[in-house]
């Protein structure tokens, strides 16, 4: 049974479709990427997975269980962690307030929680007292993530966490992707940055217009020339 199953779903904006049976799945273990344009459906499949929009048919499970039929907040208690694009931190608490909210589901933070988050952002625990809106790019996009990982989750979900950072720090950033994962935690990343991300990731997705139009392991995708043409810049 896959920790995450995404079933033939089919999202839309008012009458406007944005996804068109999109199905996925993240085994345990595994990272799994979802590549594609602007506009093709990657932000939309991770708000239908996390709640924040209902999928109109289709089911989306966690566990074997269907969570697609239940809003954001129940979702997110159940295990599905989402560190959305644009970080989304709360600018004026600090950093310890940031990681304490992302803990509200289980009712206080865990010192062992906020223990492994801090072994993976050494510079959030440095920060712990900054107002979170005072910090540069890099250290938002740690806090989001470390926020995320405050709730526990049975799976992660990252969109486009490289997104306006430095090449020194995105490289941080997909090495510590890595280090989460080794801990046990599935994630699905939704990343412009397809090079980085098929480069770390065990199985892909491409997507275009709403469908799924091509998957594969990291490594497979990396040598498709159909990829390498419209996301790695190659001709």
């Amino acid at each position: 049974m896959a920790m995450l199953e995404v079933n033939d779903i089919h999202t839309f904006y008012g009458n406007i479709q944005a996804l068109k049976g999109v199905s996925l799945n993240v085994e345990q273990g595994e990272i799994v990427t979802l590549i594609g344009s602007n506009g093709a459906g990657k932000t939309t499949t991770l708000h239908s997975i996390s709640g924040l929009i209902r999928p109109r048919s289709g089911n989306i499970k966690l566990s074997g269980q269907v969570i697609s039929d239940k809003p954001a907040h129940v979702v997110a208690g159940m295990g599905v962690a989402h560190s959305p694009e644009g970080r989304r931190i709360f600018n004026r608490m600090t950093v310890m307030e940031n990681l304490d909210l992302g803990a509200y589901t289980h009712g206080k933070p865990d010192q062992a929680d906020l223990e492994r988050v801090f072994s993976l952002f050494p510079r959030l625990e440095e920060r712990k007292g900054q107002i979170a809106g005072t910090m540069s790019g890099g250290e938002q996009q740690m806090l989001a993530i470390g926020r995320a990982l405050m709730a526990r989750p049975s799976v992660l979900l990252l969109d486009e966490p490289s997104l306006g950072l430095a090449p020194i720090l995105v490289d941080t950033i997909f090495q510590i992707i890595v280090d989460i994962n080794a801990q046990g935690i599935p994630v699905l990343l939704v990343e412009q940055n397809a090079l980085k991300a098929l480069a770390i990731a065990h199985r892909g997705y491409v997507i275009q217009t709403g469908k799924i139009v091509l998957a594969g392991t990291g490594r497979d995708l990396l040598g498709n020339d159909m990829v390498r043409k419209a996301y790695l810049g190659e001709d």
